[in-house]
């Protein structure tokens, strides 16, 4: 739903199709880059990064990589193959340390975020991802 309103506005203010089709495609693409799911959030290209990298706030998909992440990984312990360290490690830590997972808040404010940028409506697909429960 998103992706097609920030169509409908590059569609409203292009003045040919295929300028169309070339200007929603090269932001759709920048907002892939920028949702972390390619790269993590410290690793962006430095002119994107102004004040705590605020392109990757407004990415489009940025919830919902975070929340499938969070529902796959929190709650889990797995093997540790580093030298030195505890035999296991947690979900929680992978989130932080390895992905780069925002902590500060659950993954219903996720949802509600997503929701609010969606004006109320999301894909049975992202729905099933934060509804989901896992038996451990």
């Amino acid at each position: 739903m998103l992706v097609e309103s920030l169509l409908m506005i590059v569609a409203s203010t292009v003045p040919d199709f295929l300028m169309g089709i070339i200007t929603g495609a090269g932001i759709q693409g920048v907002m892939m880059l920028l949702e972390a799911f390619s790269r993590l959030p410290d690793r962006l290209p430095k002119p994107l990064s102004l004040r705590r990298y605020p392109m990757h706030s407004i990415a489009l998909h940025k919830h919902a990589n975070q929340g499938f992440y969070k529902n796959d990984f929190e709650g889990l312990a797995f093997p540790n193959n580093l030298a030195g360290g505890p035999p296991t490690i947690t979900g929680e830590e992978i989130l932080k340390n390895t992905l780069h997972v925002e902590m500060g808040y659950s993954k219903g404010i996720g949802l509600g975020i997503m929701l609010i940028r969606n004006g109320g409506s999301l894909s049975p697909h992202v729905l099933g991802n934060y509804i989901t429960c896992r038996k451990v």
